[in-house]
């Protein structure tokens, strides 16, 4: 790692406040969640077309189906849909800020690291691995960060549990904030550069 090549913009921002880091954190897992689970209501649970008893002379209160919410076996009031809408919204400027932020917090706690030497696009898991020994990340959680996730890339890196590739546009508060290593290769940290702080739009 050198942190002469790190730009201050990115990486030396002083955090105090980290309410947006938390901000695009809590968006990111709301726009992750998906809405399957689904409850039936009185009129979709089987069942329950006869009266149960008369409506009046029995004493007792006046039910009109046994798939009544309140009964056991009857349909859910106000349960979920399958319809619901989780997501959360954020601009693109505090996203990016976010992301700054993120990366800020954790160059001060000295995890990102500029990679000099080249990972080897040989599409075999074990080099992957040993580049991860050589910069002795063995055990730790890495996030590494590429000009582009090509086949080989990604075909190295899919079956190690404790390292997840990204294409460097794609960076996220999340995916930072997770990572007990942030591994940069030079192509990648110009792509930041230029997504975060540059005249290009992602």
């Amino acid at each position: 790692m050198a942190d002469a090549k790190l730009n201050k913009d990115i990486f030396g921002l002083s955090v105090d406040n980290h309410e947006l880091v938390k901000l695009a954190y809590d968006a990111y897992l709301a726009n992750s969640r998906s809405s399957h689970a689904k409850t039936l209501k009185r009129g979709e649970v089987r069942g329950g077309g006869k009266k149960p008893w008369k409506q009046k002379g029995t004493g007792r209160a006046r039910f009109g189906s046994t798939r009544n919410p309140i009964w056991r076996h009857g349909g859910v009031a106000f349960g979920r849909t399958g319809e619901e809408n989780f997501t959360k919204k954020i601009s693109r400027e505090n996203k990016k800020v976010a992301v700054r932020q993120a990366l800020s917090i954790k160059n001060k706690a000295k995890a990102v690291i500029i990679a000099d030497k080249p990972l080897k696009q040989t599409g075999k898991t074990k080099d992957a691995a040993k580049y991860l020994s050589d910069l002795k990340l063995d055990g730790k959680n890495v996030l590494a960060v590429a000009h582009e996730k090509t086949p080989e890339l990604i075909k190295m890196t899919n079956n190690l549990s404790n390292l997840k590739l990204v294409r460097a546009t794609y960076l996220n508060v999340f995916d930072i904030m997770n990572a007990d290593a942030i591994v940069f290769s030079p192509e990648a940290l110009k792509d930041v550069e230029a997504w975060l702080i540059g005249k290009e739009n992602a």
